[in-house]
């Protein structure tokens, strides 16, 4: 076992199925399983490449890392702190290697390990992590589009001219500005009176009022 952990792909092994399981653990609700196997990981890579002394400190520089991604997800939600974390934990495990080699394993490891640990909020039921910049750009959206559908329901009664010809569809200007419409199934020409006479989001159905 000592031989086989003395390869210098084995740190990417070991420290991808720790991260892999540590940052799924983050991710999902799996009672504590996936920390605990991560743990294991993780604390076998630095006991292997780690004397005593440099072990608890490189394990804390880890789990730092690890914490302060807890902590974005759960209170920040702005992705810096996460940076920060992610940052750490490559740092820790890149330090603890005896070799330039090894080190370089050791980080791929844990970014593709991190990386394939969003696979299991697709599978297990996920802690929903980052939900509040979720939630600000969906509510953001939909201000936007209240705003916009606010406007366009005011357009309703008020008269434009047509800017091309409505066959049924083209383009009308009310109040300086220029808008897609729909006349009733009927032509409209080029430079005629139309009233707008229902809005539909953003879907404006107009008739013809007089003729220049």
């Amino acid at each position: 076992m000592e031989q086989f952990l003395q390869y210098e792909w084995v740190a990417f092994l070991i420290t991808g199925l720790g991260t892999l399981f540590l940052i799924g653990e983050v991710l999902v609700n799996m009672r504590g399983v996936f920390a605990l196997l991560g743990i294991g990981f993780i604390s076998v890579y630095f006991t292997v490449y780690q004397d005593t002394n440099s072990l608890i400190l490189m394990l804390i520089i880890y789990f730092i890392g690890l914490l302060l991604i807890v902590i974005d997800g759960k209170l920040i939600n702005d992705g810096t702190l996460a940076i920060l974390g992610v940052v750490s934990m490559l740092a820790s495990v890149a330090l603890a290697a005896d070799n330039l080699s090894s080190a370089l394993y050791a980080v791929i490891g844990v970014l593709i390990g991190g990386g394939s640990a969003f696979i299991f909020p697709k599978v297990f039921k996920s802690r929903n992590l980052w939900s509040k910049i979720t939630l600000r750009d969906r509510l953001t959206e939909e201000d936007g589009y209240s705003t916009m559908n606010k406007d366009y329901k005011a357009l309703i009664g008020k008269t434009g001219e047509t800017l091309t010809t409505l066959r049924p569809i083209g383009t009308i200007e009310i109040d300086g500005r220029e808008y897609s419409a729909i006349s009733n199934a009927q032509w409209i020409d080029k430079g005629s009176t139309v009233e707008v006479i229902k809005v539909d989001g953003t879907r404006i159905l107009v008739k013809l009022t007089e003729k220049r």
